[in-house]
């Protein structure tokens, strides 16, 4: 077989959506949703196999900045609209498609790729390891009381226009975005995103609603809003985005809500929200896809068990450049250590490397002294943002101790406060 890679051409976009589409199921999105990736497509990104006239292989990125443990945010390559069509697997396709997609990456300097699987088994042969969970979370709210901090009584929650309020709230997402490991800081026009709510994609639920969060404060900058005895100046500590979907038997209300954003600035305004969600007139269950796994919601709800929670894996992490991105982030505890790296696919990866590094900064230089602790890249990169210790891979028999202590010493420091998060796929 003979075919063609090649950079994209605008005037092939159509296309190769098309067959992008045809090999995730061949079900048309929405106009909306359409047109809004079309808008965010780094076409100079984006890549085609061609067998004479056809289409037979996508893949694209886009430029990201990623949180990574300390709060930095390190430039990656999001990984994106990955297919091969259906007439030409086993044929190389996809691995000629990862090779040159990560030789441009590094080409373009970006430490890191990252993306979200559709079959997970995929691309840990390609050197991605899972660096982030989600939790999808029912609650019983029929049952399930909140109980929040102190404080939580004193925020105000309003229905708000979501169109109207989106400024206000991508500005609580900017400034919760560096707390977690794993998080993306959008790029302009990525805000769209999140308002995309198209109606034959509700099946059976309301439009989007979308309710602020608000605290009194007194002095200059405030947001002026409605109050009963007036108009009063307040800050905005949080939202949250959702439909509500009518349900019920026997004239007995049924109904769910369909959770899709929450954030909050601090404890009383996110239990101030998650409460307001769970007391909706109408309605037993309140239902979330996508949580971090160490959610304050767990400690927040009066009966856990009454919670049904399920994991699994969100995005999938590469290291491109070993160095830099060891270098990038900073490291919970003191450590001194030799790595002993295997990269078959990225061998300018492959060898041994000194991490030292603290919570101030770390470095990260090639090395001949002798290796303590040795790995696959795969197990580095699920390590990185710090949701998989390195322990629990050696436990798995996937990174092993080669001077006694390092383990223990290195598991610790890849540690991160709180457990990685990706808020949204791409």
């Amino acid at each position: 077989m003979t075919t063609d890679l090649r950079v994209l051409g605008r005037d092939e976009w159509d296309r190769w959506y098309e067959r992008l589409t045809l090999a995730f199921g061949g079900v048309p999105e929405s106009p909306q949703e359409r047109r809004l990736w079309d808008d965010l497509t780094e076409v100079e990104r984006a890549l085609g196999v061609w067998d004479g006239e056809e289409c037979v292989g996508t893949a694209g990125a886009f430029s990201f900045r990623v949180a990574v443990p300390g709060g930095a945010f390190v430039d990656a390559a999001g990984v994106t609209m990955v297919s091969v069509a259906a007439t030409h697997r086993r044929r190389g396709i996809l691995t000629s498609m990862m090779r040159r997609q990560l030789d441009d990456v590094r080409d373009r300097g970006e430490p890191l790729a990252v993306l979200t699987a559709s079959e997970p088994a995929i691309y840990g042969r390609f050197g991605y390891g899972i660096g982030t969970l989600q939790a999808a979370v029912t609650v019983d709210s029929s049952r399930v009381r909140i109980e929040g901090p102190a404080g939580t009584d004193d925020v105000r929650l309003r229905f708000v226009d979501t169109a109207e309020a989106a400024e206000r709230c991508e500005a609580v997402y900017v400034r919760t975005i560096g707390s977690r490991p794993g998080n993306l800081a959008r790029s302009p026009g990525w805000e769209r995103l999140p308002l995309l709510d198209p109606p034959e994609e509700r099946h059976g639920a309301s439009p989007m609603q979308c309710v602020l969060a608000e605290r009194e404060i007194k002095g200059s900058g405030a947001t002026s809003v409605e109050g009963d005895g007036g108009r009063r100046a307040a800050e905005v500590v949080g939202f949250a985005r959702f439909h509500t979907k009518p349900d019920g038997e026997h004239g007995v209300p049924r109904g769910r809500v369909q959770v899709r954003h929450l954030h909050a600035l601090d404890p009383a305004a996110y239990a101030a929200l998650w409460r307001f969600l769970c007391s909706i007139d109408l309605t037993e269950a309140v239902e979330s896809r996508n949580r971090p796994v160490d959610d304050p919601l767990f400690s927040l709800v009066s009966d856990i068990r009454r919670c049904a929670v399920r994991v699994r894996d969100s995005m999938h992490v590469r290291l491109v450049d070993v160095g830099a991105a060891l270098e990038a982030r900073t490291y919970l505890t003191p450590v001194d250590v030799v790595l002993e790296v295997e990269d078959a696919f990225c061998p300018w990866n492959a060898g041994r490397w000194r991490l030292t590094g603290d919570a101030k900064g770390a470095s990260c230089e090639r090395t001949d002294d002798a290796a303590e602790l040795a790995l696959s890249v795969r197990e580095l990169a699920a390590a990185y943002l710090g949701g998989t210790s390195l322990a629990g891979l050696a436990g798995a028999g996937r990174v092993r101790e080669l001077r006694p202590g390092a383990l223990a010493e290195a598991s610790a420091a890849f540690g991160s406060v709180v457990a990685p998060w990706l808020q949204h796929g791409f």
